[in-house]
């Protein structure tokens, strides 16, 4: 479903990703790791198309992402960007519905079909009763939840999540990733939380200084000496999950 082949992106001197090569099935959530700074918004950028690589092409379903008008990748790709925010003064429920233009033509007005999906985004992330509020109205969590409701109500076979849950609850981060995994989507999802990306991600893409330290099965890449090497820090494996030593 998405393809990436050498992908470089640089600012400057500095040199972000450096010959990023990888083939996400489809169907499977993949986590994007990696400390701050390592470049992990600049792939979800690049997936998509909203940044292009200075060198390599990233694909989906066979065709380069730069082929594809707005319209064409708007049906194919759903962005949940990392800070929750939009620039109308809309109601939750206007927002969520935002999330069906690509399927409008020109002048035309949303059907109950339109409706009828937006209601049950809205009802899946919790944010029905917050339908009438507007976004000063709302938490950042709320809010946050209500941007992953639109970019469901868009039905694309590919959704990119830029830390989707870093302003929520645990009980609401839990839910998100449930969700995530019930909606069988092939999604890229940008994550700090070694033990919610252990439970919930098939694949991970572990960055390391620009380059690709491991594309495989997260169970198999999340192991003490990767994660050493990453991030710096000592942990061992207990019971699947991830335990920080701190002393």
């Amino acid at each position: 479903m998405i393809t990436l082949e050498d992908i470089h992106v640089g600012f400057g001197s500095r040199t972000i990703l450096d010959g990023i090569s990888a083939h996400l099935a489809e169907g499977r959530i993949t986590a994007v790791m990696g400390p701050n700074g390592c470049g992990k918004t600049t792939l979800l950028r690049c997936i998509g198309g909203l940044l292009h690589p200075s060198q390599g092409q990233v694909l989906i379903a066979d065709r380069p992402v730069g082929s594809y008008t707005a319209r064409q990748l708007a049906r194919q790709v759903a962005f949940v960007r990392q800070q929750a925010q939009t620039d109308f003064d809309f109601s939750a429920f206007e927002i969520v519905l935002m999330g069906r233009n690509p399927y409008q033509h020109h002048l035309q007005n949303e059907s109950q079909a339109d409706w009828d999906i937006v209601e049950q985004c809205m009802r899946q992330t919790g944010t029905w009763h917050l339908r009438l509020a507007r976004p000063a109205e709302l938490s950042g969590g709320e809010l946050q939840r209500v941007m992953i409701a639109r970019a469901l109500a868009q039905q694309t076979p590919v959704m990119l999540m830029d830390e989707p849950v870093s302003n929520l609850d645990i009980a609401h981060q839990l839910e998100v990733m449930r969700l995530l995994r019930q909606a069988a989507k092939t999604t890229v999802i940008v994550i700090h939380d070694l033990n919610l990306a252990l439970h919930y991600c098939d694949d991970v893409l572990l960055l390391h200084e620009g380059g690709l330290l491991f594309h495989g099965p997260i169970a198999e890449g999340l192991t003490p000496d990767r994660i050493a090497t990453v991030y710096g820090v000592a942990t061992h494996l207990a019971d699947g999950q991830v335990v920080f030593d701190y002393s």
